[in-house]
């Protein structure tokens, strides 16, 4: 038997999970018609075949219709669910993985204008900022019907074959009431004493402990600092921890600290690269400390070592790795091989909350695979017979392109321009606090030199360099160059630098800096970031009616943290039209979309972030060589078939461009382009 730590058995009431691994509550927003289905068991099932003991589901099931999710969430009101539900847990509980799921009603945290149109209800007259809705104040009868719906939601579960349930007590319902920011009732629930705070809570944990019976396994994920002036402090949240443990129908502990009303405190939550790793591991092993209590906690632990760490100094009893199991689902299978260098690392992007917060799907930023298991694969099966593979740029497109073809067994050389892999990742990583984003690079630089890929870099390929090679298929993936245009014009800007000049630092921040943000993407920020750091005064400028969306909420806060006490404004619903040079500053003309006014202003400096030109004249340069001219058969890709297309019989290969040598999109979309393509050749 492993002296791992991590690969010790834990016995929590009558059930034995295999391994101190868990992946905690979370909502990848897969549902359909909010229902668990195909996708999403499909996706759970990935990571127990790898090994995970404990597969804790849903980010919050909602038990009411007055619930109505703030994104794709499991709806468990509706009997309709259970079937589903079984299907989950036997396709975790084949390969010896327990099954949980997080049940809530998420009062304040979401909107009255989707579902049924039920207001929302909290304990509070206030509404959350990041939904923005105002509540009801719950009335008896509203509470009296909640309890029975968590009760009837956890005998669903129950029936459905889960091992057991989690009901989240904080920031929503449950947590509104016990905090006392967020509960401005009167009588027995009310803010008065902790008893009352805490009371809803219990009543809910009684009613479902009385319906499913002794031997179902319940626990709270809840907050046991709010680390706010006037909530509940950590020795408060001590206080709650040991009258949870001396209640006795609790079966473990699940611990949070801080809240999740914000933004900026729901990052200090849940946090992102750049912050520190694992900050809430020694409170949450305090609670352990306190309590005696089955212990689990998850936030941003990121890595094997920290999580070794976690169980082995006693400070938890399961640890939650679950956006590094979104990176890499086989984490527990490598651990056990002894395989932990090729583990896929999570680089703290948070492209998968981000994107649920703004009613997409999780996905990860790097793992194409990773939500898509039933169209694409983790491992990379063998070939049939192998290839010769030319590959033109080594970012994360020609990466991961390189990667997959030598899994498939091919024979890969990868041509590059720069003297260094990672293209715009490793313009990215340049900032201190994005520096970890070279992990998307450097795991799949290791995975190539694996599997003996050739590299050429400071080279410039040109079309006898690839034919030269007799390749069977080329794969341009040569990136692109920051468009200088501005909207609709046909030559590029006058007197304009770019946001990767300012980024790499080929041009320093002058005194006055207007960064024009047609992109609304990281480069405007991280520039912004660098020029007020250096002391200019900085505005950022966009025409669209928000700044920045493609960043979303949670990737935000760090920008903006970063920019508060600077000297920096930012301005919408503006458009940068012209930029003159007048003596030593530049006149630079504004206007607008919503009407015909326009003025001007001077800076010292102007840089534009408008996405990127694809640089494609090899690949047109290769086209009347190939045998496909370049032509894709989306269906095929679509539906996991090879490529076929023959538009040149004479042709000597297949051409296929990736990434942004197609056009401006993102890393997520560079990566996911080569796996789709490249598994099938």
């Amino acid at each position: 038997m492993s002296k791992d730590p991590l690969l010790q058995p834990f016995q929590l009431k009558h059930l034995t999970l295999k391994n101190r691994i868990m992946t905690t509550s979370h909502e990848p927003a897969y549902p359909e018609d909010g229902m668990p289905k195909e996708r999403y068991a499909a996706y759970h099932a990935e990571r127990a075949k790898a090994g995970v003991a404990l597969a804790m589901t849903a980010g919050s099931a909602s038990v009411s219709r007055d619930s109505p999710p703030a994104f794709n969430n499991v709806l468990v009101y509706d009997d309709k669910v259970v079937p589903w539900i079984q299907r989950l847990t036997d396709g975790c509980h084949e390969h010896g993985c327990a099954v949980m799921i997080q049940l809530t009603h998420l009062g304040r945290r979401t909107g009255w204008n989707k579902g049924d149109w039920l207001p929302s209800v909290s304990s509070s007259r206030h509404r959350e900022p990041a939904h923005r809705a105002f509540p009801k104040l719950v009335e008896d009868w509203d509470i009296e019907r909640i309890i029975t719906d968590f009760a009837d939601a956890a005998e669903r579960m129950q029936a459905g074959g889960m091992d057991g349930i989690e009901l989240q007590v904080y920031g929503h319902l449950l947590d509104q009431f016990w905090s006392p920011l967020t509960n401005d009732l009167t009588g027995p629930y009310g803010a008065d004493t902790l008893e009352n705070r805490m009371r809803f809570p219990m009543d809910v944990l009684g009613a479902v402990r009385k319906r499913v019976g002794d031997d179902f396994i319940v626990g709270f994920r809840f907050t046991a600092d709010e680390a706010q002036k006037g909530g509940i402090d950590a020795a408060e949240g001590l206080e709650i921890s040991k009258i949870l443990a001396a209640d006795g129908r609790l079966d473990f502990l699940n611990v949070i600290r801080g809240r999740i009303h914000t933004d900026p405190a729901m990052t200090d939550v849940i946090p992102v690269q750049g912050m520190k790793s694992a900050p809430h591991l020694d409170f949450a092993g305090e609670v352990r400390r306190a309590t005696g209590m089955p212990t689990f906690h998850a936030a941003r632990i990121p890595d094997v070592a920290t999580a070794r760490h976690a169980v082995e100094s006693g400070l938890l009893d399961m640890v939650g790795m679950t956006r590094a199991h979104m990176a890499d689902p086989h984490i527990v299978r490598k651990i056990i091989e002894g395989r932990e260098d090729d583990i896929r690392p999570c680089v703290g992007a948070t492209y998968c909350l981000d994107r649920i917060y703004q009613a997409g799907e999780a996905l990860c930023i790097h793992n194409a695979a990773t939500g898509r298991e039933l169209t694409m694969p983790h491992d990379i099966p063998a070939a049939d017979s192998p290839r010769k593979v030319v590959i033109v740029g080594a970012g994360p497109a020609g990466l991961e392109a390189a990667r997959v073809a030598a899994m498939r067994g091919h024979d890969v050389t990868v041509f590059e321009a720069q003297p260094d892999p990672g293209g715009q990742v490793r313009l990215t990583a340049r900032s201190p606090r994005r520096r970890e984003m070279i992990g998307i690079i450097d795991w799949r630089m290791a995975q190539c030199a694996a599997r003996d890929v050739t590299f050429h870099f400071n080279t410039w390929a040109e079309a006898g360099d690839v034919t030269a090679l007799s390749p069977d298929v080329v794969i341009v993936a040569t990136g692109g160059m920051p468009n200088m245009h501005l909207f609709e014009t046909r030559t590029e800007a006058a007197h304009v630098v770019s946001a990767w000049d300012i980024i790499a630092g080929d041009i320093k921040p002058a005194a006055r800096v207007l960064i024009y943000d047609e992109s609304g993407d990281h480069p405007a920020l991280q520039a912004a970031e660098i020029a007020a750091a250096a002391g200019s005064k900085v505005e950022v400028m966009t025409p669209d009616r928000t700044f920045a969306p493609d960043i979303m909420g949670m990737n935000l806060v760090p920008y903006m943290r970063s920019l508060q006490d600077k000297d920096v404004t930012m301005t919408v619903a503006r458009r940068l039209l012209g930029v003159a040079r007048n003596g030593n500053v530049l006149t630079a003309t504004i206007g607008t979309d919503y009407s015909d006014h326009s003025h001007q202003v001077d800076y010292d400096q102007v840089v534009v972030n408008y996405g990127t030109l694809p640089l494609d004249e090899l690949y047109h340069d290769l086209r009347p060589l190939s045998r496909n001219g370049g032509a894709v058969d989306h269906d095929a890709l679509i539906n996991g078939q090879p490529q076929t297309v023959v538009r040149n019989p004479e042709g000597q290969f297949q051409l296929f461009r990736i990434g942004d040598a197609v056009s401006a999109r993102n890393t997520h979309a560079a990566i996911y382009d080569a796996l789709r393509l490249v598994k099938d050749l």
